[in-house]
């Protein structure tokens, strides 16, 4: 079983999509940001679950979909650990950053 960890840069995008929606409905924000969290808890038991990003040329840095949003993360096999990198907006195209 993996542990998921969340950088900084992705808790700081999960409170910023909060704030964003809380301002007209704190009741839906809470419910985005709880199911933004679940999505991530399958990646215990199926790290490599998420598609490839096509972005990135790894094969370890991958994605889920939830809501709108693309919940990318770096897989790290030999840790048994997968890393929760950034929250991004599907509808925003997402520039080639290093996740590293």
């Amino acid at each position: 079983m993996a542990e998921v960890v969340w950088t900084e840069r992705a808790l700081n995008d999960l409170q910023a999509i909060y704030l964003f929606m809380a301002r007209d409905t704190p009741e839906y924000a809470r419910l985005v940001n709880y199911r933004l969290y679940q999505a991530t808890t399958r990646l215990e038991d199926f790290p490599r679950s998420g598609r490839v990003v096509s972005e990135w040329d790894s094969d370890d840095v991958r994605e889920l979909i939830a809501q709108s949003y693309r919940i990318i993360y770096r897989v790290m096999t030999e840790q048994d650990r997968v890393e929760v990198l950034l929250i991004h907006h599907g509808a925003m195209p997402l520039e080639r950053l290093d996740p590293i």
